[in-house]
């Protein structure tokens, strides 16, 4: 696999070839932020998660057939092309139901915790994770020739969970993550961060107790 997902603002975009999905990374913004483009080889259709910024190069990734643009969470630095990429492609925009109303343009479709998004005949499967911000979401995909694959927004990252502001968010995000990502995921699961470079479960399940006990 040539796949990395080390990928730099300015940079090129790394892409991987999965059996029925094609992922581009690429990274964009002042705090490098990562958007991930998901294609389905079937029938072309194409999700974004998280039009973060630098909506020209966005764009340019993108290139035709874009139908949804995700938006992992409210923070603006997730959201901040979101406009213009929709202006341009005519994409509906998805969130997480308690996080819509954090984000200034209006959610097409508001996601629950168990909702399937589609992209072509790929779904992906939507987690709500309670801590980073209220309605945090991650997509899951369960690739059937392959390991899963989890883009995670700000949830988590290599090292450890997201930034939280108080213990009870804290344990809130920890709990979500052990009962609906590490518990049901294998090792093999790949993860896709909203900022840096990419990791698997198996790299950070060793130091679940380890977050704990630092509380963040």
């Amino acid at each position: 696999m040539s796949y990395h997902g080390a990928v730099k603002v300015g940079g090129t975009p790394d892409v991987r070839e999965l059996p029925q999905l094609v992922i581009t990374k690429v990274a964009v913004g002042s705090m490098d932020n990562n958007a991930y483009l998901l294609r389905c080889r079937a029938t072309g259709e194409q999700l974004l998660v998280d039009a973060a910024a630098e909506a020209p190069v966005l764009l340019e990734t993108v290139g035709d057939g874009l139908a949804t643009v995700v938006t992992t969470h409210r923070h603006r630095d997730h959201w901040s092309a979101l406009a213009e990429v929709v202006a341009a492609t005519g994409a509906r925009t998805a969130a997480g139901r308690f996080d819509a109303e954090g984000i200034d343009i209006p959610t097409a479709l508001e996601l629950s915790d168990g909702d399937i998004l589609r992209v072509g005949e790929v779904g992906l499967t939507v987690r709500h994770l309670i801590g980073h911000t209220p309605g945090a979401i991650v997509l899951v995909y369960d690739d059937p020739q392959g390991h899963s694959h989890v883009f995670t927004g700000d949830c988590l990252f290599p090292g450890g969970p997201g930034r939280t502001l108080d213990p009870v968010a804290f344990t809130s995000l920890m709990d979500g993550l052990e009962e609906k990502v590490f518990g049901p995921l294998s090792d093999e699961t790949w993860i896709y961060p909203g900022h840096g470079d990419d990791t698997t479960l198996g790299a950070e399940r060793p130091h679940l107790a380890e977050w704990r006990a630092r509380g963040w």
